[in-house]
Formats: C-alpha cells, sequence, structure tokens
C-alpha cells in the first residue's frame, strides 16, 4: 500500500529555524567555551592530570574552596532572610506607594556591582560615616577597621544580591491564597503559628529558590570579595585571576574553573531534586 500524498510527514522549517538559534547560541558561547577550558586544563607540563594533581594535594586550593563555599551560604542565608520580610511589605503596599516599593528594590540593579562596591568602600573606609558613629558612641577609640574585613564583604555581596531573591519570594507570597491565611485566624491560630503553619510553606518553593539562585551567583563573585576584603577574604574567582595574570599557570587557572563549574552543577542538581520534593499542599 503506497502512502498518499497527503499523507506523507511534512517538516515545518519555522519552528526548526526557531530552535536553530538558540541551540546554536548554547553551543557557541556556552559548550564551546567550556570545552575550550577542560582541554586547556589538561595541557600541563606536568602530564595531563597535572594540574588536576596540584589541586588535589595542595591545601590551599581546599581552604579556598571551603571559604568560596561558606561565603555564598552564609550570603544566601542572610540575603533570604532580609529578603523575606522586605518581599511581605511589598505585597501589603498598594498604589503609589507599591510603585515606590519597586522602584527602591529594582533601582539597585541598574547600577554596576562595581559603582555599588566602591560606595561600600567609601562607607566603610576609617573615614567614613559607619566608622565615624561607631567611634562618636564611645565603643572604640579610635575609628574602627570595617574596610577589608570579612563582614565588608557580606555586607557588599548581601546589597547586591538582596534583589535576585526579593522577587522569586514576592511571586510566591502572591500566590498564596489569603482565604487560608484568613481561615487560620479564624480557627484562633496566632499570628506566629499562621506564618509557621501556612505562610511559611506555601511560601517555601520561592525561599528556596531564592537562596539557590542567591548562593549560585555568589560562587562566582570577583569584584565584590576582592575590593572589601583583600587578600584575607579572596575566593575561587580570585585565585583564578591571580593564577592567570601572575603565576601564568593558564592550565591550573583551567583546572580550578572546570572543579567549581563541577560543583555548581553538583549543587543544581542537589536543589532541582530538593524543590521537586518540596510540597506546599498539606493534606
Amino acid at each position: 500500500m503506497t502512502r498518499s500524498p497527503s499523507m506523507a510527514p511534512t517538516i515545518r522549517l519555522g519552528p526548526v529555524l526557531l530552535l536553530f538559534v538558540p541551540v546554536a547560541f548554547l553551543v557557541l558561547l556556552f559548550l564551546v567555551p567550556i570545552a575550550y577550558m577542560g582541554a586547556l586544563s589538561l595541557e600541563d607540563k606536568r602530564g595531563t592530570w597535572g594540574a588536576y594533581q596540584e589541586l588535589w594535594n595542595d591545601k590551599v586550593y581546599w581552604f579556598v574552596l571551603a571559604r568560596t563555599f561558606r561565603t555564598a551560604l552564609l550570603v544566601a542565608v542572610v540575603t533570604v532572610l532580609v529578603a523575606y520580610p522586605t518581599a511581605w511589605v511589598l505585597t501589603q503596599l498598594t498604589g503609589l506607594w507599591r510603585q515606590v516599593g519597586f522602584w527602591c528594590v529594582l533601582f539597585p540593579l541598574w547600577m554596576s556591582a562595581l559603582t555599588r562596591t566602591f560606595s561600600w568602600m567609601l562607607l566603610l573606609d576609617k573615614g567614613g560615616p559607619i566608622a565615624s558613629l561607631i567611634q562618636a558612641t564611645g565603643l572604640t577609640s579610635g575609628p574602627p577597621q570595617l574596610l577589608y574585613t570579612t563582614l565588608a564583604v557580606y555586607l557588599g555581596m548581601v546589597h547586591v544580591m538582596l534583589p535576585f531573591a526579593i522577587f522569586p519570594i514576592y511571586a510566591a507570597m502572591l500566590g498564596v491564597d489569603k482565604r487560608l491565611i484568613q481561615a487560620s485566624d479564624g480557627l484562633g491560630a496566632t499570628p506566629l503559628m499562621t506564618f509557621l503553619k501556612v505562610q511559611l510553606p506555601l511560601t517555601m518553593p520561592g525561599v528556596l529558590s531564592s537562596g539557590t539562585l542567591v548562593f549560585l551567583i555568589s560562587l562566582g563573585f570577583f569584584v565584590t570579595p576582592a575590593m572589601l576584603g583583600g587578600l584575607q577574604n579572596s575566593t575561587l574567582a580570585s585565585l583564578i585571576e591571580m593564577l592567570i595574570h601572575e603565576r601564568f599557570a593558564t592550565s591550573t587557572a583551567a583546572a580550578v574553573a572546570m572543579v567549581l563549574l563541577l560543583v555548581t552543577l553538583l549543587v543544581v542538581l542537589l536543589f532541582s531534586r530538593v524543590l521537586r520534593g518540596v510540597n506546599p499542599v498539606r493534606t
């Protein structure tokens, strides 16, 4: 039995062409550079795996890796803790006040991270307003050392990451049925109990999403830790920069980058499984 022309499969070029553009974009600007970086990490004078053996045997790299993850994790936790009440306030505002609130959240995004970091350097300097205020209270005999500290790194990174954490939580709060909150209040639950049993579980997917996003972005931070923390607060990103521009160890730098990429992918897979397991609906 022969197939009639009307039954023959047809290929629509429109969807194929639309799909070709993003696929080509990902291949040329994402997969090809990663493959090149992986090949570069294997081009070492000490052998194919020489750069990775150096990373495995040198405790400095492990120390910097642990510091990078610790910094990213603490920044994510603090950012979410600050973003949650901020997002709740945005859900309570209406009219002009809501627009003003969104402008306050969005305005920092229109400024570069370098500009915001320079602003924090001025604020945290020994002659800056924060140090002068602390000294005026009598808590210290002289201007305190705030710049080039771990605290300065956390302040700068939380400030940069805050908008990225607010909007996922805000979207999750908008999806909460207000009748559930009213029902909880009507049944005699305290505001704290309503928050713990109703509000927080229903918004937990947004909390985990914002925390994951902030954590992953913070892993690759370079400008803020380098400018506010100095050498004693260097991260893997600053270590890669040092290996390239000071030691000219491109293979080792590529190996560090590949390790950071691999660990980041593992974290993404882990959090994706956690997010899929989060079910805000309680039966």
